[in-house]
């Protein structure tokens, strides 16, 4: 979707819900909120729904009020509150609809209130509000080391898949964490808070590439490499970086590497 007509998408969407005295806000969230980086042709429409108690499954059920609902390839019901829906030029909507009572368990960061009529803006500030997990360097470094023993244990027993969830994934996660706290920015890009991939390559375009570059590797070689990097990188920026363990993790790492070429 080009940006005229993901606007224009944008504005047919607030109209409809404006004409409707069942609903009591609008919430564009992300790209859609028009803070930060703007929209793109992979964009999708994120956002909240706001209505009266007892009105909200009935807006999550029967989508009329959605516009495009009528050439919907897909609408999937993700959580109690959220829906994804899938249009037939394969423009992504991901919505939840609340009541204002519901919207506390919400999380947002990026966020603009396209209707309100009547306490949305002052809960969304208390959504956006909510601290976001935060785990201490020691918790993020110890989940680190031990993802990529298990994913390289994985790898060698021949486990793959597995072993890439474990190395590209839950691995990369916490290491995208600790670089974020640590580790200056090459470039001034805001990262998301909620997800520690979202952005990185801009903020870090350099290390962006280095860890792009790790992690379309085999799985065990992925995650000797990714042990390497993460020392490079967090050794002379991180006093509680827990060098000892790290050297035996890599060492078992090595061994099963070259178990496996033996073998």
């Amino acid at each position: 979707m080009d940006r005229p007509a993901y606007d224009a998408f944008t504005r047919s969407l607030a109209s409809a819900l404006a004409g409707d005295p069942r609903v009591v806000g609008l919430v564009a969230l992300g790209s859609m909120s028009g803070d930060g980086v703007p929209p793109d042709g992979f964009s999708d429409h994120d956002f909240f729904v706001v209505t009266v108690p007892g009105a909200q499954e009935s807006f999550r059920t029967d989508l009329a009020w959605l516009p495009g609902a009528d050439r919907a390839a897909l609408v999937h019901r993700e959580t109690a509150h959220g829906l994804k829906v899938i249009l037939e030029d394969g423009h992504l909507l991901e919505l939840a609809v609340f009541d204002l009572d519901e919207l506390r368990v919400a999380r947002a960061n990026r966020f603009a209130v396209l209707l309100d009529r009547g306490g949305v803006a002052e809960r969304m500030v208390e959504v956006a509000g909510k601290p976001v997990e935060s785990h201490p360097d020691r918790w993020l470094s110890g989940q680190l080391l031990g993802n990529l023993l298990v994913g390289g244990g994985r790898a060698a027993r021949g486990e793959l898949l597995s072993a890439r969830l474990f190395v590209a994934g839950y691995a990369a996660g916490h290491l995208l964490r600790l670089l974020a706290r640590h580790v200056p920015a090459e470039a001034d890009v805001s990262l998301d808070d909620l997800d520690p991939f979202r952005r990185f390559e801009r903020a870090y375009p350099r290390l962006g590439g280095d860890l792009n570059a790790v992690l379309v590797r085999d799985p065990l070689e992925a995650a000797i490499a990714l042990l390497d990097l993460a020392g490079r990188e967090l050794r002379p920026n991180l006093p509680e970086w827990p060098s000892a363990a790290a050297e035996v993790v890599g060492n078992r790492l090595r061994a099963a590497r070259d178990g496996r070429a033996a073998g």
